[in-house]
């Protein structure tokens, strides 16, 4: 993550260096404005399910047919991410996140006011499409926009998401699912007020490839570059994973081994309330240790609290836990990549893109899985896969080590 001198491992505290005017490519406003974009588009997210039984009851839906609302958003949020790598470098910064703003405000006014299901499926798809857009180019564009100090600042982005995801569904709670139009006509106009923040963005930013040649290069030493993105992505595809597979099973869970609807609820919120404050937390250490050092201690303390997890005394606590640890590593691993792979270019939106899909498949596998080893299996089931993530991450060290 930061330069060294010959033979020098990464893993060590390493002191920040200052951004230099040629990397600045946010003022303290377009901060803000980003950060406040991540909430929104964290809440965007969230909303889906908790409207779930007002869009029942409007569009007369089964169950399986209300939550494509949510597939739509995430089959667009992947085609965005895509579309805008495409675009990246091509045409200027602003135009790409204003775009992405509009599409997710235009979306989301769609979804609030389309008459029949088709339509709002269209219109998630296109809300989806601008949340793809705005995820991957802030994503992108703090990875290589602050130097040294990348890492914590996409810790700081990223725990704007959680601040997002936790409120979107409080605020359908407040007032009822049947309101849903309401609440995502406010979500579409409290986009706009974001594009008069664009102007504090840098329209040219500087390339992964360039911050990582000021930062000291970097060369990945005896594998192939396919390799070492193959491994990438699926650290991300399997992290995101069991992101998900604890957010959708952990009440599950917990009420099999005895606890209560109430208190597997409210666990449950609290995994997703550490994932957050774990973002903020993990901010100053990533001023002071490598990338590589976190995500391999991340690693490992989801591994262990996953498995202390299968102990039905110590599960609520270890699940919160898992929510602390998987919480640095999204948005740590990006600033790692672009220095491991300075010439690929798409690098970025391989492993975004993948966590969507991650996402998207971990709850049909991991339910195949818990079909045949039943639900106790939960917390060993992702623990093996975390596992997996810790053995990922520990040869990208050496794959990736500089000399």
């Amino acid at each position: 993550m930061q330069g060294e001198k010959q033979g020098v491992d990464t893993s060590g505290p390493q002191a920040p260096a200052p951004v230099g005017p040629s990397t600045a490519v946010f003022s303290p406003a377009a901060v803000v404005a980003s950060c406040v974009g991540f909430v929104l588009i964290g809440a965007l997210q969230a909303l889906y399910g908790p409207a779930i039984p007002g869009l029942r009851e409007e569009f007369g839906l089964t169950p399986s047919a209300a939550g494509l609302g949510l597939s739509a958003h995430f089959v667009g949020g992947v085609a965005g991410v895509l579309l805008f790598d495409r675009l990246f470098g091509r045409i200027g910064n602003r135009r790409i996140l204003g775009a992405s703003y509009l599409l997710m405000a235009v979306g989301a006014a769609g979804f609030a006011l389309a008459p029949n299901w088709p339509t709002a499926l269209a219109a998630a798809l296109l809300a989806g499409l601008g949340f793809g857009g705005i995820d991957y180019g802030l994503n992108q564009l703090f990875a290589v926009g602050f130097g040294r100090r990348s890492a914590a600042m996409l810790n700081i982005l990223n725990a704007h998401f959680g601040i997002g995801a936790i409120l979107g569904p409080a605020l359908i709670g407040v007032v009822g699912s049947a309101h849903y139009p309401a609440v995502f006509l406010g979500f579409a106009l409290v986009n706009l007020p974001l594009l008069l923040c664009l102007k504090g963005v840098r329209d040219r930013a500087t390339q992964p490839s360039d911050a990582a040649a000021a930062d000291g290069g970097g060369r990945v030493l005896g594998r192939s570059l396919g390799s070492v993105l193959a491994v990438f992505v699926a650290l991300y595809v399997l992290h995101v994973g069991i992101e998900a597979g604890v957010g959708g099973w952990e009440p599950t869970h917990l009420e099999t081994v005895g606890y209560g609807a109430g208190v597997a609820a409210t666990a449950t919120s609290v995994y997703w309330l550490m994932m957050t404050v774990g973002r903020f937390l993990v901010a100053p250490i990533a001023l002071r240790f490598s990338a590589q050092a976190i995500i391999t201690v991340s690693c490992a303390g989801m591994t262990a609290c996953l498995l202390l997890a299968s102990i039905p005394a110590l599960a609520p606590y270890a699940y919160a836990g898992v929510g602390l640890f998987i919480a640095p590593i999204f948005p740590t691993g990006l600033p790692w990549l672009h220095r491991a792979a300075p010439t690929a270019r798409r690098a970025g939106a391989l492993v975004i893109a993948a966590s969507m899909v991650g996402g998207v498949v971990a709850g049909p596998a991991l339910g195949k899985a818990i079909e045949a080893s039943g639900v106790r299996a939960v917390p060993l089931l992702l623990g093996g896969v975390s596992a997996l993530c810790l053995a990922a991450t520990l040869w990208l060290i050496r794959a990736t080590r500089r000399h």
